[in-house]
């Protein structure tokens, strides 16, 4: 997500770094940097010079050109414009005084507002708001049968008519969610290749139906600044409240992200980070900032692990550690927890300094955690427990029994009896040093 773009304004920065006092031209010529940056990055032009022109605007004054740490200044206003120019805050829905609260969703057709509506279902449901669901999108007959599924999955009710006319439908699902008493409406609506009269005219007439208290439009980030295009569109005619953004897990350079606020005041609320129903995260303009200028983002890393670990394992994992309790069993346990929380790559990135130690060509092979799950499993209780008395008939059985060579079983042993001496270590306080390789494979 935006990696081209972070990787350009970390080279822009390091450089300035290197420079004791920055003169006018010196913003100057960073600040064409940055926008050609940005312009790389999709972001539309208009955007992207308004952008460069507030910077330009507080960093040619005397506090950051006579500062001591110029660079650092610098950096800090760009930050607070990147924040500023994603919306700010983090824009939460809008529930209802009186349920239930309907939230509309649109957008062109093949943008995922089907998949959507199943993935913002399920976060409302593990907040512990129930949700129907309405298929109102009677142009694609499979969107009814998707829905329904996604909603077998789920398991949340969707109200359907099969083929008819969608604003009725949409009118009646709202009906049907108040005579149930089910407190949130979701609204999945037809799209089109393009936009055009047909469609925004039966969108107006379904809002005007369902007085919806939440229109939140579902963009593709892949489609670049013709995302922006669709937003504008959607938004002078209908007045959305959101975006969702999908797709910023996949090969994008992000720039319609920075550029939907800005062009129609509406704020991204969701974005899409993968194919599963719990890939849906709340959008934080300051957490998104700072992982553009290699900053991290610790409070997303501590959210997804608060997510996959309680209180209670925490506390038990850390007097294994600290007692040297430690088995392969607890470490086949960590990392399921871990795998849950999404690809190590984009784990490590959320470490403040870790996008910029890492090698740009770093590639963490997913597939070599799934064979190291797979060796543990084939192993008994006791070689779990106690490594030591794996040998040679013990280690090729394993390997047969995993799918694996013996070398792969030689390999994860010796790891693990390496991490183990270095949690001795820690534990009578003595510094040690491990391979980073050491710990997440080849």
């Amino acid at each position: 997500m935006l990696e081209a773009l972070s990787d350009r304004l970390g080279a822009i920065f390091a450089r300035l770094r290197s420079r004791g006092r920055l003169t006018e031209s010196d913003v100057g010529e960073v600040l064409r940097e940055v926008r050609v940056a940005l312009l790389e990055a999709d972001v539309s032009l208009a955007v992207a010079k308004d952008f460069v022109a507030r910077i330009r605007e507080r960093a040619v004054g005397r506090e950051v050109l006579t500062s001591l740490t110029p660079a650092q200044s610098v950096i800090k206003i760009v930050h607070d414009e990147l924040v500023t120019l994603l919306g700010g805050a983090q824009a939460r829905l809008r529930f209802a005084d009186a349920p239930p609260t309907v939230i509309m969703l649109v957008g062109l057709q093949g943008s995922g507002k089907t998949t959507q509506a199943g993935k913002l279902a399920l976060r409302l449901k593990e907040q512990g708001r129930r949700t129907l669901l309405v298929a109102a999108d009677v142009q694609r007959p499979a969107a009814i049968a998707q829905l329904q599924t996604l909603g077998k999955q789920i398991d949340l009710p969707v109200y359907d008519e099969g083929a008819g006319d969608p604003v009725r439908i949409a009118q009646r699902g709202v009906a049907e969610a108040k005579r149930l008493g089910i407190p949130t409406v979701i609204v999945d609506t037809a799209g089109r290749l393009q936009i055009d009269d047909a469609l925004m005219t039966e969108l107006e007439k379904m809002r005007a139906a369902t007085s919806p208290h939440e229109i939140l439009l579902v963009a593709d980030a892949m489609t670049g600044q013709e995302a922006t295009n669709v937003a504008k569109g959607f938004n002078d005619r209908l007045g959305i409240t959101g975006v969702l953004l999908t797709k910023l897990d996949g090969d994008t350079r992000g720039g319609s992200a920075l550029s939907i606020h800005h062009v129609t005041g509406a704020p991204i609320k969701f974005i899409g980070v993968g194919e599963k129903l719990s890939a849906l995260e709340p959008f934080h303009p300051e957490r998104l900032a700072s992982r553009i200028l290699g900053m991290g983002d610790v409070l997303t890393l501590i959210e997804k692990t608060q997510a996959v670990y309680s209180e209670d394992q925490a506390r038990e994992l850390a007097t294994k550690l600290r007692k040297q309790e430690f088995t392969l069993d607890d470490f086949l346990s960590q990392l399921r927890q871990v795998r849950k929380m999404g690809s190590m790559s984009d784990i490590l990135k959320m470490i403040p300094g870790m996008s910029r130690a890492l090698p740009k060509d770093l590639e963490i092979d997913e597939g070599e955690l799934a064979k190291i799950e797979a060796i543990i499993c084939s192993m008994t209780m006791r070689e779990r427990d106690n490594p030591s008395i794996l040998n040679g008939s013990r280690r090729k059985r394993i390997a047969r029994g995993s799918g694996t060579q013996v070398s792969d079983v030689n390999r994860l042993v010796k790891q693990f009896e390496s991490s183990r001496q270095m949690m001795k270590h820690f534990a009578g306080g003595k510094r040690a040093r491990l391979p980073f390789g050491a710990l997440i494979g080849r």
